[in-house]
C-alpha cells in the first residue's frame, strides 16, 4: 500500500476528521505530501498522533520526527515523503494550511 493512502486510512481509522491530501511536489521542498486532519481535543491529537507512528512503524514506513505534542493543539509527523498535520478544529481555522497549499 502507497504511504499516502496508507496515512489516509489510518487517520480515518483513528477518527480524524476533515482528512484532506496536497500533492505539494513543487511547492514543498521539504515533502511531496502533505495531509491534514482534525482532532476533537488534544486528547485525541495526541493519541492519534502516537498511534500513527506507532501503525506507521508496524506497516514498515519510517518517522522522521514529531513536533507539538507539549501542547496538542497540532501536532506534526514527519514521515519524509510525507508531512501530516493533525490539529484541534480552532488551530485549523486559524492557520488555514489549506489555504496555503491548495
Amino acid at each position: 500500500m502507497a504511504l499516502v493512502e496508507f496515512l489516509m486510512e489510518t487517520l480515518d481509522g483513528l477518527k480524524g476528521t476533515d482528512i484532506v491530501h496536497f500533492d505539494v511536489r513543487g511547492k514543498s521542498s521539504i515533502t511531496d505530501n502533505m495531509i491534514i486532519c482534525t482532532g476533537t481535543s488534544s486528547r485525541q491529537v495526541s493519541a492519534m498522533a502516537d498511534n500513527l507512528i506507532t501503525e506507521c512503524k508496524k506497516a514498515g514506513f519510517e518517522t522522521f520526527g514529531e513536533e507539538g505534542k507539549n501542547t496538542a493543539d497540532w501536532i506534526v509527523v514527519d514521515l519524509g515523503q510525507a508531512i501530516v498535520h493533525i490539529m484541534q478544529r480552532d488551530a485549523r481555522e486559524m492557520y488555514q494550511l489549506e489555504k496555503l497549499w491548495a
